[in-house]
């Protein structure tokens, strides 16, 4: 062999060695950082860690990037320091960040949406022009907060004076709530298309409901009553105030599948009420069942509490109660137990839930509604 054909292998056999170690030492120094714990546990040795690896450079941040995967929230703090503490470093010394490496890391979307968040925040830092070259590829993404950056974009493209199809066309694309408002206001204003919210967000109108059961001084919420242990439409309970009660249907059209227990039930103090739905879905698929209530309540979906929440009068807002599993292909029940106390004061009045099924993303799931009509 030639010396120089030999130096050259040689050469770069010492770089690729020199490239693993490089690695190997990142990612050692990434795993004494995800170590760190909550209260201050572990952060001497982070600390420490941290300062080393800054010390390698921008070329070590996509194994920070890859380390933020499976990372707690606290470790995951320490490590966006990192990469933040990297590029500065790269800005002052003139190192370039590894933009191939990183952009491979955001194009891969099997990897945490925080990190990829934040290697896509890295790219734009570098280069201010990839919010124009990547964003028209991320209206389906399912990092949340780049799927919002992509619908914003787009729509800010339209213009003044939207089409019709470009409009309707991005709304299958928009997950939050805002984004979502804005184009149906759109679509109506300059086209007159009104959209259906509480179907594009998925409520559910169609309930049987039934009570009221015993809430004095909050004992309702614990005690498992009739609903609780097997639906059975045809059957009677005792319940509050030595009454009898059945379950009744109840649809309502109110915006965005508001259930009003006051105008369905009256205006009681005190008490328990559930309400059941049933949904077919064509295949076994995992999703997030999101509700808003005023009130205590609990959820079950198929029998399994996913759910439970004992505060009363702490505000209604879309999806501040989110529970999570998995719809089995076919008929598939939710049961919901939503408590009222005994306040006394107009702001505690209110007793009502909305509830929807989504994907993770806030995206409806296509469901048929199966619920059985009361004998």
């Amino acid at each position: 062999m030639q010396p120089t054909i030999r130096s050259a292998i040689c050469t770069i056999i010492c770089l690729a060695a020199t490239t693993v170690a490089f690695g190997q030492e990142a990612q050692s120094l990434v795993l004494r950082i995800k170590a760190v714990g909550r209260e201050g546990v572990g952060n001497v040795e982070a600390a420490k860690a941290l300062k080393q690896l800054v010390a390698l450079g921008p070329g070590a941040m996509p194994e920070v990037l890859a380390g933020m995967d499976d990372a707690s929230p606290v470790a995951t703090n320490w490590l966006r320091a990192a990469i933040e503490a990297m590029q500065d470093k790269g800005v002052q010394s003139g190192q370039k960040i590894p933009v191939a490496k990183i952009e491979a890391f955001l194009a891969d979307k099997s990897h945490n949406g925080r990190a990829r968040r934040l290697a896509y925040e890295c790219l734009v830092r570098n280069d201010a022009k990839t919010p124009e070259r990547l964003l028209p590829t991320m209206l389906d993404d399912p990092s949340s907060e780049l799927r919002r950056d992509a619908v914003a974009r787009k729509l800010a493209s339209f213009g003044k004076s939207p089409t019709r199809k470009q409009l309707e066309e991005l709304l299958a694309h928009a997950r939050d709530q805002d984004q979502i408002n804005a184009i149906a206001k759109n679509l109506k204003d300059q086209h007159g298309v009104k959209i259906d919210l509480t179907k594009q967000f998925g409520f559910i109108t169609r309930w049987n409901v039934i009570g009221p059961f015993d809430n004095a001084k909050g004992v309702g919420f614990n005690v498992p009553y009739p609903p609780e242990k097997g639906i059975d439409f045809k059957a009677t309970y005792p319940a509050k105030g030595n009454k009898q009660v059945n379950w009744q249907e109840h649809t309502t059209t109110k915006d965005l599948g508001l259930v009003d227990f006051n105008e369905a039930v009256g205006k009681l103090k005190g008490v328990v009420q559930y309400a059941y739905t049933a949904v077919e879905s064509e295949t076994e698929r995992p999703v997030e069942i999101r509700a808003a209530s005023n009130n205590a309540i609990r959820i079950w979906l198929n029998g399994k509490e996913i759910f439970f929440r004992e505060e009363y009068h702490h505000g209604m807002e879309i999806d501040q109660h989110v529970g999570k599993g998995t719809l089995r292909k076919g008929k598939n029940e939710i049961l919901i137990k939503v408590c009222q106390n005994e306040q006394t004061e107009t702001w505690a009045e209110q007793w009502s839930f909305r509830l929807r099924i989504c994907d993770a993303l806030g995206g409806a799931v296509p469901l048929s509604n199966v619920t059985e009509k009361v004998k």
